[in-house]
């Protein structure tokens, strides 16, 4: 039997490109912050956590009730606050690796999700990667959270941490899906469609 992943969707911004927070926005009938904690259910992660910040009561009331939220007191900052919210929520966690997902990848689906999963490991460091071009989620083995935690700050998440690391290994998954983001209401029309 595999070794649990937790999985960590981080849903705390304001969306002020997009004029709203973005997990409420609705793809295909679902609030996006719906569509991915379904999707790391699906991927095989044995417990999801959302970070919460922007809107975080309405975000609440989406999550299924075995799915926990996690206040990023501080999420007004950026995305390093966020991550380093998840991570410290997850030390009593008992898995090997925390699969890391953003709420604004509608076209990320589970199978993705679940690529990636499956090359966790205490010191794994996996990233998915869209025709070669590096993206989410990222895998991160328990061995680094400490580490990662202690240099996420304002809008830098793993961003820094990971730069110039050797051992990142990227997992192509393009074939899949694809990991273009959702910043703007027009970017609801799909990867490819023409970016304002």
């Amino acid at each position: 039997m595999p070794e649990p992943v937790a999985g960590l969707l981080l849903a705390a911004g304001a969306g002020r490109r997009f004029g709203g927070p973005k997990a409420l926005v609705e793809y295909d009938g679902e609030p996006l912050v719906q569509r991915a904690v379904r999707n790391l259910a699906e991927a095989g992660c044995a417990s999801v956590r959302v970070v919460v910040g922007a809107s975080a009561e309405e975000v609440r009331e989406l999550l299924p009730s075995d799915v926990a939220p996690v206040l990023a007191a501080r999420w007004q900052d950026g995305m390093g606050e966020s991550l380093r919210a998840g991570l410290e929520s997850l030390t009593e966690e008992p898995a090997v690796a925390v699969l890391v997902h953003l709420v604004d990848l509608p076209w990320v689906p589970a199978a993705a999700l679940a690529r990636i999963v499956g090359e966790a490991s205490e010191d794994a460091v996996v990233r998915a990667a869209y025709q070669g071009i590096p993206g989410h989620p990222v895998l991160f083995g328990r061995r680094w959270w400490g580490e990662i935690a202690g240099s996420a700050h304002g809008d830098h998440g793993a961003r820094d941490w990971l730069r110039g690391r050797s051992d990142v290994r990227l997992v192509e998954c393009g074939d899949l899906g694809s990991g273009s983001d959702v910043d703007r209401p027009g970017d609801l029309a799909g990867p490819g469609a023409e970016r304002r």
